[in-house]
């Protein structure tokens, strides 16, 4: 789609006229009806500002000219779903929900991103020995790893995951075995359902916001296992089996 006809869509989509959408993005009507001639196109100010009011990408609304890919982990960016997001809520093109959430890098250890993106990438076209090898060429070469630090909060983001760690740990979940690492999860994949003593179904979280979390297998054998969530203002631990089915809430704690 060009420009023009993105444009049209999202905003006949939300119900706005030519008149609310000039005064959201704060330009004339004429300019709005411009862009949806094709006669014009909005600077990267106004553009911005539309990315904002959407919800969308800058690429989305120039009509995908350009293939993103996550300059953290080299995953492609094919859709705005799996944008990271800065810390007033736009979409940041350059990183995926899973390597950059809420204006925070979440890795800070190459090789702690290889382990997790190895075990998404093993199966019909890598082995895990190819996989290993892949990323330990392809991830020196994005824009993250060349600037670290430059862009690395100098590890306050790692000293955050280790004080959680410990906080976790020190609940002494029976049958849960020591939790050694937290990975980012994001929401909409973790938010299961729990049904809670009063009958009620609930859900914790936020399908949008990136988590940290991990699974662990129960000490006690069989087939359920731990899962771990937690942010800035909780700790969520359940089990459940295969693919999350018949999850049990085990505790849910405010920080």
């Amino acid at each position: 789609m060009e420009t023009k006809d993105v444009i049209l869509e999202l905003r006949t989509k939300r119900g706005l006229s030519q008149d609310d959408l000039a005064e959201k993005v704060m330009v004339t009507r004429q300019a709005v009806s411009r862009w949806e001639n094709g006669d014009t196109v909005p600077n990267t100010d106004t553009l911005k500002l539309l990315s904002k009011e959407f919800d969308v990408s800058i690429n989305t609304l120039l009509g995908e000219p350009r293939k993103l890919i996550c300059q953290c982990c080299g995953m492609p960016l094919e859709d705005d779903a799996i944008m990271g997001r800065d810390s007033d809520g736009a979409l940041n093109e350059d990183y995926c929900k899973w390597c950059y959430a809420d204006g925070t890098y979440t890795y800070s250890n190459m090789d702690d991103l290889i382990d997790v993106c190895v075990k998404n990438m093993v199966g019909e076209n890598f082995t895990e020995e190819q996989a290993r090898a892949y990323l330990k060429e392809i991830l020196p070469k994005l824009d993250y790893w060349k600037r670290y630090e430059q862009l690395s909060d100098g590890g306050q983001f790692e000293a955050f995951k280790e004080q959680l760690i410990d906080e976790i740990n020190a609940l002494h979940i029976e049958g849960m075995p020591r939790l050694e690492r937290l990975n980012a999860l994001v929401g909409k994949y973790v938010n299961l359902e729990y049904r809670l003593p009063n009958g009620m179904n609930v859900r914790f979280l936020d399908d949008e916001k990136t988590y940290l979390g991990n699974q662990l297998e129960c000490e006690f054998g069989g087939d359920r296992c731990f899962g771990v969530l937690a942010d800035m203002d909780f700790i969520l631990i359940s089990t459940y089996e295969a693919e999350g089915t018949n999850p049990e809430l085990v505790l849910y704690k405010k920080r």
